[in-house]
């Protein structure tokens, strides 16, 4: 293999160093040595000033080491209700290596609490130290990304590094969101009261989202972050239709509160993120306009409405416009690109529920000799991966394998799962939609014959109606959910109880 050729700027700087005898300027990393003595001179004089930072920086933030280790002791004398200061902390660096020749790590803390400037710069200063520490982030994951590009192996595809590099980049720019490593058991009770205090005060005291269906909702606590949950059903159960009527009754309902430091809060619904695999967007808005203006889908298809229906179309589709539902329609993209798009609006949209249909039309990284189970298990384990770390709730459709036709009694079960191993261990909470009318259907017999009116009682208990199986869930008890299930418009809805009538749409 032949020795490429310098580049000429290349070849420039090397004859102008050569003629001067001087090396190439060196970039340092970007720092600011006396935003660093600053902060710590204003929290040596004012331990309150800690406060002011400490929700955003760490020890790791700092450049000059010293600094990161006078800022961790720092932190943990004034945690624990002591006071820090220079006298109080010299017992921790009496052994320390020196500053330099003529100063020692002890004096080196009193000239930082003698120089201190007011400690209402705090806040700036640990800003300063934060963005540029931020900074030389980027700059390691952008030589990374050079050296990767130059060094990496023939067979690496270049949409692995542009996934790689893009996850670091996410990672950075949610750091001190996600990923935090291990949690304080105490801050985790924190959460956990948080958690039951919202359910307490949250209309229907649910603890997650609302899926708008009130039986489900009951079972479930409402859509749980960070949950994967497997909805799955045979062909023409309603699967999609269950989950986009879910999906809007998210959206319509998002509602968001505005905090005291001025950030928003979401209270109710959520922004949504749609991956349609198989449907196109076009599509599956015009399910969602059938459903909720309550014309049916062929005939919007096929232009056969009146003025007052199309009328309604336009009145729904203006309604529907303004809910946060945004659609992804890319057929055969892999996990890891899934995941990259998620992320992605998480940061620029929001994100509160994430759903994708369906999880067999997905692929993952394809590595040689990979059966079709494993690629299902790396599938699977990425999408509870991805809910954990963006914190919500992924909704992924599943097929249900061939073997329930042959059973009288069709309702499925966990066994049922393409693949179902995977499936059935990474998901804290598998459903199934089953729908009897349809089996019971397609077993009219002629009307002149005897089982007719037999047929005819039993559809009658069976029209108009749906189940959801809860085969598995973590934080609740299995069962069966009764729903209604209108199959002019796709929608399924609350069923009527003898206490209670179901809701009207508007």
């Amino acid at each position: 293999m032949t020795q490429n050729a310098p580049t000429p700027f290349l070849a420039e700087q090397l004859k102008a160093q050569a003629a001067t005898g001087e090396p190439l300027p060196i970039r340092n990393p970007p720092h600011n040595i006396e935003a660093e003595q600053a902060l710590l001179g204003a929290i040596l004089v004012n331990n309150e000033a800690l406060d002011r930072v400490s929700q955003f920086l760490e020890p790791q933030h700092f450049f000059e080491p010293i600094h990161q280790e006078i800022f961790e002791v720092t932190s943990k004398i004034i945690q624990a209700g002591k006071q820090a200061t220079p006298i109080t902390l010299r017992t921790f660096f009496e052994n320390a290596e020196p500053i330099d020749t003529d100063m020692t790590v002890p004096q080196y803390l009193a000239r930082l609490a003698a120089s201190a400037t007011t400690v209402i710069n705090a806040v700036d200063y640990g800003r300063t130290v934060y963005d540029l520490a931020t900074r030389r982030s980027l700059v390691m994951i952008g030589e990374d990304m050079v050296n990767m590009a130059y060094d990496s192996p023939v067979d690496a595809a270049p949409q692995t590094q542009i996934e790689d590099a893009e996850g670091r980049l996410y990672d950075l720019a949610e750091s001190g969101k996600y990923g935090q490593g291990f949690l304080n058991f105490g801050s985790a009770l924190t959460q956990a009261i948080d958690m039951a205090n919202s359910a307490y005060q949250r209309d229907g005291h649910l603890s997650g989202i609302s899926c708008g269906l009130t039986d489900l909702d009951n079972r479930m606590g409402g859509l749980q972050g960070s949950d994967l949950i497997i909805l799955a059903g045979r062909p023409s159960m309603g699967k999609t239709a269950l989950v986009t009527n879910i999906a809007f009754n998210v959206a319509k309902a998002y509602q968001t509160e505005q905090q005291p430091d001025g950030t928003n809060k979401v209270v109710n619904g959520g922004v949504v993120g749609f991956f349609s695999l198989e449907m196109s967007a076009e599509q599956l808005a015009t399910r969602i306009l059938s459903e909720q203006a309550e014309i049916s889908s062929e005939k919007i298809r096929r232009g056969m409405i009146t003025e007052d229906e199309f009328r309604r179309l336009v009145q729904v589709s203006q309604v529907m416009s303004r809910s946060p539902l945004y659609i992804d329609q890319t057929g055969g993209i892999t996990i890891a690109q899934l995941a990259a798009r998620a992320r992605k609006l998480k940061r620029q949209r929001g994100l509160d529920l994430l759903i994708v249909d369906y999880l067999q039309l997905l692929s993952g990284s394809k590595r040689g000799g990979e059966s079709r189970v494993q690629e299902v298990t790396e599938i699977t384990t990425g999408l509870k991966a991805l809910a954990k770390e963006l914190e919500v709730p992924v909704i992924a459709l599943s097929q249900l394998s061939r073997q329930v036709e042959q059973r009288d009694d069709k309702r499925p079960q966990l066994s049922d799962l393409r693949e179902s191993g995977s499936i059935e261990q990474d998901a804290d909470v598998v459903m199934f939609v089953y729908r009897e009318e349809y089996y019971v259907e397609r077993t009219k017999p002629d009307e002149g014959k005897p089982e007719f009116a037999e047929w005819m009682q039993k559809m009658q208990m069976v029209e108009g109606r749906a189940e959801v199986i809860i085969g598995k869930q973590r934080h609740g008890p299995v069962g069966i959910v009764q729903l209604a299930f209108e199959a002019n418009f796709t929608r399924f809805g609350n069923l009527a109880h003898g206490d209670r009538m179901p809701e009207i749409h508007e």
